[in-house]
């Protein structure tokens, strides 16, 4: 609750739905928005992993001893991110219960397409030395506590606008802005890459996406206080649908579930980086086929993976989230035997991973969203699901692309198979928990009822 003496958007955001309540707003146009605005978050985040591979060993770690190792600093750095996240997500959640949710998400997706922007100036080793990496460090950080504070409960409230025989296709909407993010940032990063000389593009090539990244933050700030700004929103905040709750009241009540919950996406987020930013260092590093003819086919890829996020939202409402997303671990699982023969098996081979590999991720990203908030009372659905989700994200993506390439470089790329299979099993293991856990604890079969 905001009090007296601290300026808020609250009393705009409420002024602006009564100036809208004529207009009540579609969960057409609210999928719009959520779309919107996750596309910008992944297009920031796939910006800064593809440079990680094609851009920061040779401009910020040149001083490291060989391209493998630099590939690895510069993946550590990546994996800054996600462990801010959770720090962004605690801040923030202060910050919208005190000056309100259009502040913050102004504060946040200013920060995330400031950090990423900051990013196009970056000097490298050889004009300011160790102070470069420091810089990258710094803005990377950024970027993952301002994504922490990005976190705005439209995916929640799309669901809950929903028809309750369609949750499936619903919760699939929101995951599309991650292959379309990826697409948007893989042309961009190709076509520097094939019509640049190496010196061009390392100079000053690399640095437009990073402006275009901001450009698409703006546009999705406005998308997303449109939405906050309806009749449906301030709805849901009056009746503590999406208000955010202090985070160690929450814990003691549903601290099981954010454990649980962090673990049941594992095995679609390990996948994650494994068919986006691992491959192309791999590809990079160790050939097969160029960088720029292989951001075509990634390309392509993320293409499939929207057709099987949408397949996904119609097999699940027809089965159930969590039998599609057993279902999406399982062949995962199976996936991880083949995964690193195809991929050491030159140009067709690659192609091959790439290709089946989104369209496996889809089928099992495209239901994650739902998995990590279904079982969260009402009051604490917010503040559950967005910490929920940082904890995933670390857990089962921040550090897939360094420990992949480590473990590939060092002992072989047949370890890749052994770190998918990894974790589809936490994800099978957790599903099959939060199932026992629902059939002999009645206080959560009425939240997750409704939300499977």
């Amino acid at each position: 609750m905001a009090t007296a003496t601290n300026p808020t958007s609250t009393s705009m955001e409420r002024d602006a739905r009564r100036i809208h309540d004529d207009k009540p707003v579609s969960p057409a146009n609210i999928a719009i928005g959520v779309v919107i605005g996750r596309m910008s978050e992944f297009f920031d985040f796939f910006v800064y992993g593809l440079a990680s591979i094609l851009v920061f060993p040779r401009l910020v770690f040149p001083f490291v001893q060989d391209p493998v190792s630099a590939t690895l600093c510069s993946f550590a750095v990546f994996s800054l991110a996600f462990m801010a996240r959770p720090v962004g997500s605690l801040v923030f959640m202060w910050i919208d219960r005190t000056y309100g949710r259009g502040t913050k998400l102004t504060i946040a997706l200013l920060i995330l397409g400031g950090s990423t922007a900051s990013i196009a100036f970056l000097p490298g080793y050889e004009s300011i030395g160790l102070w470069s990496v420091a810089l990258l460090s710094l803005f990377r950080l950024g970027q993952g506590f301002a994504l922490g504070g990005a976190w705005d409960g439209l995916a929640s409230l799309l669901s809950l606008n929903a028809p309750k025989n369609r949750r499936g296709w619903y919760a699939m909407v929101p995951q599309l802005g991650a292959p379309f993010g990826f697409a948007l940032a893989s042309v961009l990063f190709g076509y520097f890459v094939a019509n640049l000389s190496d010196a061009d593009f390392l100079s000053w090539g690399w640095r437009y996406p990073f402006f275009v990244a901001f450009a698409i933050n703006v546009v999705a700030l406005f998308a997303r206080l449109r939405i906050v700004a309806t009749r449906e929103f301030g709805e849901l905040l009056d009746a503590n649908e999406l208000q955010p709750q202090p985070v160690f009241r929450m814990l003691r009540l549903h601290g099981r579930d954010v454990l649980l919950g962090a673990f049941v996406p594992l095995a679609s987020f390990a996948m994650f980086h494994l068919v986006t930013i691992f491959p192309l260092s791999w590809v990079t590093l160790y050939g097969g086929q160029s960088p720029a003819q292989f951001l075509v086919v990634q390309v392509f890829g993320a293409i499939v993976g929207v057709g099987t996020i949408i397949i996904s939202g119609l097999l699940a409402d027809r089965i159930g989230r969590r039998s599609q997303l057993m279902i999406g671990a399982i062949i995962i699982a199976i996936f991880s035997f083949s995964a690193p023969f195809l991929l050491d098996a030159g140009r067709i081979g690659q192609n091959a991973f790439i290709l089946i590999g989104f369209a496996i991720l889809g089928l099992s990203f495209g239901q994650a969203s739902g998995s990590v908030s279904f079982r969260f009372s009402q009051t604490y659905r917010y503040t559950g699901a967005a910490l929920t989700s940082d904890l995933a994200w670390l857990i089962g993506a921040g550090f897939a692309p360094l420990v992949a390439l480590g473990l590939a470089s060092n002992f072989g790329i047949i370890f890749i198979g052994g770190y998918l299979i990894s974790g589809a099993i936490c994800t099978i293991v957790a599903l099959t928990l939060s199932r026992a856990l629902d059939q002999g604890d009645d206080s959560a079969a009425p939240v997750a009822a409704g939300r499977r």
